[in-house]
């Protein structure tokens, strides 16, 4: 089965298990009144996981066995989902997904009681991803906190990436009386910054953890031999690159956008697309800096971490 088949297959999974627990989460913290409109992408991301979930586990299945995964039959699904983890992990991420499904289809008149159920769900969804990765090789008690930590930072990760999307699903929407006021963007955006504070906060911490589980103290110094250590030289760059933009909404644009939105309250003669052009470039290249880390995790999680001492 080729690398790239099951990379690809991850990179989907992961960005809309991601993308379907932030956008879920956001009316939670969002409070506004546009919260609603961007709930329906949740049905359509929770079909298309509940797709990708069992492409993946029988992708696994496939290369556990090595046979085609047309070669699959009943006897081996037993064996995987009875006898590994890896199995046990996905069948209760494709019934998390049927329970996320369900919730978007039959509560969409109640806004925060389906938001809850589906991101509840979609996050035990997304939480089962820990035992895919190398998460899943450490053992004993470490082994324990690796696969939370990696759950607890693929969560935050969500709600962070959910709310870009949201925002840009709204910002990309008219103003004015047709569309959401200019005002009700600039306190979203504000709202949303100590929750995004702390999804940083959590995703530095656990990534600490997981890349202390994964090489080890001793072993972080050799990590720049190998293709892994590179590559995730490369995820820290761009989740850096998305730290300083998230600093520039915060403390540079969104404060502009308040104060151009106080102005045009009392004159005409203002006008916003500038600030709102410039809020949509930061969050599409913060998007697309999200886009190429879940690339590289995708492909990082196929890779040996450090050279092998046998060579």
């Amino acid at each position: 089965m080729p690398d790239a088949l099951l990379i690809g297959t991850r990179f989907a999974l992961y960005a809309d298990l991601l993308l379907l627990v932030g956008i879920a989460a956001f009316p939670l913290h969002s409070r506004s009144a546009w919260a609603a409109p961007v709930t329906a992408a949740l049905t359509p991301l929770a079909t298309l996981g509940l797709a990708l979930a069992t492409g993946h586990l029988l992708l696994l299945g496939a290369a556990m066995f090595g046979v085609s995964p047309s070669a699959i039959d009943g006897a081996m699904i037993g064996v995987l989902i009875g006898e590994t983890d890896m199995g046990t992990t996905g069948t209760i991420r494709i019934g998390a997904l049927a329970l996320a499904l369900g919730a978007a289809l039959t509560m969409r008149g109640r806004l925060k009681p389906m938001a809850v159920a589906v991101a509840t769900a979609g996050a035990l969804a997304l939480a089962t991803l820990a035992w895919s990765g190398h998460a899943a090789a450490t053992e004993g008690a470490w082994g324990t906190l690796h696969r939370a930590s990696d759950a607890l930072h693929l969560i935050a990760a969500a709600v962070w990436l959910g709310a870009i999307a949201a925002l840009l699903m709204h910002i990309g929407r008219p103003t004015g009386a047709a569309g959401p006021p200019l005002a009700d963007t600039a306190q979203t955006l504000e709202r949303f910054a100590p929750v995004g504070t702390a999804c940083v906060g959590v995703i530095l911490f656990t990534g600490i953890v997981n890349g202390v589980a994964i090489a080890g103290i001793d072993g972080i110094g050799a990590l720049p031999e190998t293709a892994y250590g590179r590559l995730l030289a490369l995820k820290i760059l761009l989740f850096g690159l998305m730290l300083a933009l998230a600093a520039a909404n915060r403390w540079r644009l969104t404060p502009r956008l308040r104060a151009v939105s106080e102005a045009a309250a009392t004159s005409a003669a203002v006008e916003p697309g500038r600030a709102l052009r410039a809020i949509r470039v930061s969050l599409l290249l913060e998007m697309a800096a999200a886009a190429a880390i879940l690339g590289l995790v995708a492909w990082l999680g196929t890779l040996a971490p450090l050279p092998d001492a046998s060579a």
